[in-house]
């Protein structure tokens, strides 16, 4: 096992577009990214989090004791919730104004990633909100310095130009992608994941799961995000029944966050299609749905309506999960077996079990087909992503 050579307390530096310190106390390199900020005349910067785990985890406080030693305020804005919203982003991109922040520190899973990123562009652009980022009525080309402090193993926002929000009044969920907001650092340490709980341990893995699926089968695939998307599964179904077996294994949490990073950049070469342009209207529907609980119910109906398509592919990149699939096969069958891995890992639920009916569907295909971006997910999709499709998906996902 190759895995056996790599001294996992050794701080790598892996280079995306954005320079990743990854590893076993990784945090501790704030001091020296603080440093280089204040280098560069940053003075004044706001923190996005969530309420608890930047500080539950013991993320703020080297962040804290960081920004103090290099002389460098700050304001932290605590009120982001899963699923973000606009109403949020606004909040936060006021205060960052008023206070004269020049850089934004986000520590969190992908909401704080995404909330920050939305506001790093704000600060630029002091003129619009949330609304005009997410209706697409302008497109950004700068933002802020963005500083990533990944807490979960499953978004890859600390690696790509993506970022995702919830317009409320609208139902709304589309996501953004712009060079401006590749995050200028970011800190993948699995010490700080330990205290995810079980439940998101085996959510923010799937999501993983999903980005390569989608990336590695679109119209904009390549042998590249092929590639990746083969070595994200084999990782995720070799470690994440280590994490659930002991959620402080730092080995396990070190090759999920692995996983997770190399499937950011994966999907940010590859893009996304059905399982994330279908789930977005049920996290915008039910805020409280788990983005990655939504695509793990989704990703067995996706897989099914990709088969014939694209079996060479999945047949490839899916073996490590369901190791008697194969060209010959069904489509029913490919799903089947996607499914009984996700029952394996604990997660067998289905769209009725999340309070979805029958009743939900044509409001859900509306919203796959109304909401700003997600129709642009559908267009790359390895089958014609039609409302027939997309209802079916959303039919068998029940």
């Amino acid at each position: 096992m190759w895995e056996n050579d790599v001294d996992i307390k050794e701080i790598k530096e892996i280079r995306t577009r954005t320079l990743v310190y990854f590893g076993v106390g990784a945090i501790e390199k704030i001091d020296d990214i603080s440093l280089e900020l204040k280098k560069e005349g940053i003075n004044k910067l706001i923190v996005m989090s969530g309420a608890n785990a930047y500080k539950a985890t013991g993320a703020w406080d080297y962040v804290e004791a960081a920004l103090k030693k290099h002389s460098i305020e700050y304001i932290n804005y605590s009120k982001v919730t899963p699923n973000p919203t606009n109403e949020a982003i606004d909040e936060a991109a006021k205060i960052a104004h008023n206070f004269g922040a020049q850089a934004v520190i986000a520590i969190g899973g992908g909401s704080p990633l995404d909330a920050g990123k939305s506001v790093a562009i704000l600060l630029e652009y002091p003129d619009k909100c949330a609304n005009d980022i997410y209706e697409f009525k302008f497109a950004p080309s700068k933002a802020a310095p963005i500083i990533a402090i990944n807490l979960t193993h499953g978004t890859g926002s600390e690696t790509n130009r993506f970022a995702v929000a919830t317009i409320v009044e609208k139902d709304y969920k589309p996501a953004i992608a712009y060079d401006c907001i590749y995050p200028k650092y970011a800190i993948d340490d699995p010490k700080l994941m330990t205290k995810l709980s079980d439940k998101q341990t085996k959510y923010v893995s799937i999501d993983a799961i999903n980005h390569v699926v989608e990336a590695a089968t679109s119209k904009v695939a390549s042998p590249y995000t092929i590639c990746l998307a083969k070595e994200v599964i084999s990782t995720v179904a070799k470690y994440l029944p280590e994490a659930i077996k002991d959620p402080n294994d730092l080995k396990a949490r070190y090759y999920l966050a692995y996983a997770a990073m190399m499937g950011g950049v994966c999907f940010d070469n590859g893009l996304l299609h059905f399982t994330h342009a279908l789930e977005h209207p049920l996290s915008a529907v039910k805020h409280e749905l788990s983005h990655g609980l939504g695509l793990a119910v989704l990703l067995p109906s996706v897989i099914e309506a990709i088969w014939e398509a694209k079996k060479d592919t999945l047949s490839y990149i899916l073996k490590p999960i369901a190791p008697e699939i194969s060209t010959s096969t069904t489509a029913k069958e490919a799903g089947e077996l996607v499914y009984e891995w996700l029952k394996s890992v604990g997660v067998p639920n289905r769209l009725k079990d999340e309070g979805f009916s029958e009743n939900d569907i044509d409001k859900l295909c509306n919203l796959a087909f109304t909401t700003p971006s997600l129709a642009g997910l559908l267009d790359i999709a390895p089958v014609e992503g039609n409302r027939e499709v997309v209802k079916k998906i959303y039919s068998k996902s029940l």
